[in-house]
């Protein structure tokens, strides 16, 4: 058993209403507590919020769900379920894959339909590779689920169980790249099942195999679009969390904590103090160390992922050879990563991700419209361009990015947008993110596991931290599941405070702001106060638009969720 919360732990307040926060919260309802979450928005999501501009409806996070089982185990701790609350849309193909060489490849998460699209691309024997991959990649998942990614670490102890050994006999702790390879000679299909390495903040080349486990989720357990934006899942969970009785406060960055002792005793927001018994911190790590007054001590600093420029585009037309992602792959592969993590640079032959969202929902855009999301990854601010020198380099990189999509096949993209947002690691930077990266500490062997920040803070005995931050890391299921472990924290292993049972379609009894009818269907809501500023452009541009950068103080970041 791992360790849990002394004293007592009735009244929790969770800061952050993102998919972290809101996961804890559920967890923590289900088991019986009191809860009370703050959030410094107007509306829930946290890194997955939302943006409203002239009619288009725009994900400010992420865009890929994957394994929405764990999201449903987050409703099913008050008996409510994500499935009544949400209209899930399984994406085939899960994403279309793009080549220099000009060829492209649709991904297919069902196995008869991926090996009939290899041996179309690449040959049978391709064809073979990949269904061998297929079968390491769900046997790598069931090695690393239980043990560890759905886990809390006291020690490194913790690693010594039998799924330990069956990993590394599965070469989970070798190399990624040399580990595909093994099942694929195509260079681009290796591309196909490792660049997700990048999530984690590490080159497929020096990224340990185990993180295919992150390719398991792209491309064997399915990926899916939630009908009115990926921020209906956190406003499903934020009317469910209020519903099982979840006291919602939005609109309230939190300022301080007050302590006495080792213990929390209370939260402070610019409206209020709040009294508590055990508190739940969804913040990016330096925030939530700064509110402690605790930073853990480690024998290396942080390193972190790298961080991404996104440009958000509204048009007036699209393009048919894009899917819902469509996944742009330059020339070069190798010296991309370098760049990104080691020298500091743009990319010179940029691999970018493209998602049109309207491809599934045409609610998301006006009539007629389209909404894209380009998202180029760049390196974070600690070792690339510091936060104030993507103030000239913003607008730039944005006109370099939109050459390349035309050179690409996309023509007249340029012309074609009528309203935009373009996010920068300044944005990330303001919003109070580590090194202006929103993927947070990068997955290195010293920052995985036990060896990753703990979601307990020594010092302090009634906090628990949650986000991509601590445990178990970056990404949709992980952050859901960060909420769950810290909710097992503050109460014990699911099950020990007395879960309730599942009912169907349950009443509110509170509002969610921004909420009119079921999360999935659309509602008109204002854009949240601290989303970066939307940027106007005719449709026939006289120049490159600025950087959009809110204007945003550190302690503004103290009621984000992570």
């Amino acid at each position: 058993m791992s360790r849990t919360l002394a004293g007592p732990t009735d009244h929790v307040v969770v800061v952050g209403a993102g998919l972290a926060g809101l996961s804890a919260a559920l967890h923590l309802l289900g088991a019986g507590r009191r809860v009370t979450v703050v959030e410094r928005d107007d509306l829930p999501g946290g890194r997955a919020g939302r943006l409203d501009l002239a009619g288009y409806r725009i994900d400010t996070g992420p865009t890929v769900l994957t394994m929405p089982e764990l999201a449903d185990e987050a409703f099913a701790a008050v008996g409510d379920s994500l499935y009544d609350r949400v209209d899930l849309i399984p994406l085939h193909p899960a994403y279309r894959a793009c080549f220099a060489d000009g060829s492209s490849l649709d991904v297919h998460t069902g196995a008869d339909a991926m090996a009939a699209e290899v041996e179309r691309f690449a040959g049978p024997a391709e064809a073979a590779g990949y269904r061998r991959l297929r079968d390491w990649l769900q046997r790598l998942y069931r090695a690393q689920m239980r043990r560890f990614i759905d886990a809390n670490f006291d020690s490194p102890l913790g690693l010594l169980n039998a799924d330990l050994a069956r990993l590394a006999a599965l070469g989970g702790f070798g190399r990624l790249d040399p580990r595909i390879g093994r099942f694929l000679n195509d260079e681009r299909l290796r591309r196909v099942f490792s660049f997700q390495a990048l999530y984690a903040g590490v080159p497929p080349a020096r990224a340990l195999a185990a993180y295919a486990v992150i390719a398991y989720m792209d491309t064997v357990a399915g990926v899916y679009f939630p009908r009115g934006g990926m921020n209906a899942l956190p406003r499903a969970m934020a009317e469910a969390a209020a519903a099982a009785g979840a006291d919602l406060r939005f609109g309230q960055p939190v300022t301080r904590l007050e302590r006495s002792g080792a213990r929390v005793t209370a939260v402070v927001t610019d409206a209020g103090r709040i009294p508590c018994d055990a508190v739940v911190l969804t913040p990016d790590l330096p925030v939530a160390y700064r509110l402690l007054g605790r930073r853990p001590r480690r024998p290396l600093a942080l390193r972190h992922s790298p961080s991404a420029v996104v440009l958000h585009a509204g048009t007036d037309r699209t393009w048919p050879q894009l899917a819902h992602h469509t996944i742009s792959f330059g020339a070069a592969w190798h010296s991309t990563f370098d760049e990104l993590t080691r020298a500091g640079l743009l990319m010179s032959d940029p691999s970018l991700l493209v998602t049109r969202p309207t491809t599934t929902d045409p609610g998301l855009a006006p009539p007629g419209h389209h909404l894209h999301y380009i998202l180029a990854p760049c390196p974070n601010t600690d070792i690339g361009p510091d936060a104030a020198a993507w103030s000239d380099l913003g607008p730039r990189y944005r006109d370099t990015l939109l050459r390349e999509l035309e050179r690409r096949g996309l023509d007249g993209i340029g012309a074609a947008i009528e309203q935009e947002c373009l996010i920068t690691p300044a944005d990330w930077h303001a919003q109070g993110h580590a090194a202006g990266t929103p993927f947070s500490a990068a997955h290195t062997f010293a920052q995985t596991g036990p060896f990753r920040p703990r979601n307990l803070v020594r010092g302090t005995e009634n906090a628990v931290l949650a986000g991509c931050g601590t445990t178990p890391g970056v990404g949709v299921p992980t952050v859901l599941l960060s909420g769950k472990l810290a909710a097992a924290r503050v109460a014990g292993a699911p099950g020990r405070g007395g879960t309730r049972s599942r009912r169907s379609r349950p009443s509110p009894t509170a509002t969610v702001p921004g909420r009119t009818g079921a999360a999935a269907g659309p509602e008109p809501s204002a854009s949240p106060p601290h989303s970066p500023a939307a940027t106007r452009r005719p449709v026939a541009p006289e120049g490159p638009a600025g950087p959009t950068a809110p204007d945003r103080t550190a302690p503004a970041s103290e009621g984000r969720a992570g």
